[in-house]
């Protein structure tokens, strides 16, 4: 079994609270969960205000697909132009 994580870290310019910042990421972490059907959550930067890190799991057989995978939501995750990508990771573990 292959576990691929993507780690994804953003600057969010012009918010002001914790409900906006919320609200931006939900939109992010809703859509990927529907385009991909993949687990998705915020994971790091909880009380910042314009930083956010979100992490996606998916789970494969293959290295490659999970790989390919996590690149395409990365991708599309920069296309939604929703916040400023600063930073991603991808990292396969072998289980």
């Amino acid at each position: 079994m292959v576990v691929g994580v993507l780690t994804i870290k953003f600057r969010l310019h012009g918010v002001t609270s914790l409900k906006q910042k919320r609200s931006i990421l939900r939109r992010i972490i809703n859509r990927v969960k529907n385009k991909f059907e993949i687990s998705t959550a915020e994971v790091g930067e909880m009380d910042a205000h314009t930083s956010a890190i979100i992490g996606c799991a998916a789970v494969s057989n293959d290295a490659r697909l999970a790989n390919s995978i996590l690149d395409k939501v990365a991708d599309f995750v920069e296309q939604l132009y929703l916040a400023e990508i600063v930073d991603t990771q991808i990292e396969i573990i072998h289980v």
